[in-house]
């Protein structure tokens, strides 16, 4: 009996090593391509008329969010992203979302504030390696690279790396 026990425990961490190395894999994976070290630049006109330049961001955390009209995952973290621009500074990309009118449209369907470059060809999204959305880079407060998150994340998990980096 008491060896049975030992095994089946002992299955049962192979098996949860397997899935985490898969899941580390996986997200390695994903990750391949995107810039590390200090972030590229990033400016603009931004959809509410206004200018951003990353380069104006230096001394705070800044969230730098890519994302698409098209995407569902990305709908699932719109009022995340919206509530943590709040309290930080956020700067999101539409990638290749249609026109400008159009992502302001769903914008205000979703109900939903945050600063939007609009990013029609995908340049900036190359820029910064983004071959999929969403995408999250977390950045420290002289503009470095500190994390990167491709795909669902929760607001929890952002609002934590953005305190770690503070």
């Amino acid at each position: 009996m008491k060896r049975l026990f030992a095994s089946r425990y002992t299955r049962w961490l192979l098996e949860a090593l397997v899935v985490v190395g898969v899941v580390v894999a996986v997200h390695a994976y994903t990750q391949r391509g995107t810039v590390r070290g200090t972030a590229p630049a990033l400016a603009g006109t931004l959809l509410d008329g206004g200018h951003f330049n990353l380069a104006d961001q230096r001394g705070r955390p800044v969230l730098v969010h890519f994302w698409a009209t098209w995407c569902p995952v990305c709908r699932l973290e719109l009022s995340s992203i919206a509530s943590i621009a709040k309290d930080y500074r956020v700067i999101t990309v539409a990638q290749q979302s249609g026109s400008a009118d159009a992502i302001r449209a769903y914008l205000r369907k979703h109900q939903v504030r945050f600063p939007v470059l609009a990013d029609p060809d995908g340049s900036l999204s190359r820029r910064y390696g983004v071959r999929a959305v969403p995408a999250s880079f977390v950045l420290g407060p002289r503009g470095q690279i500190r994390f990167v998150e491709i795909g669902y994340t929760t607001e929890l998990g952002l609002r934590a790396r953005l305190w770690w980096v503070k």
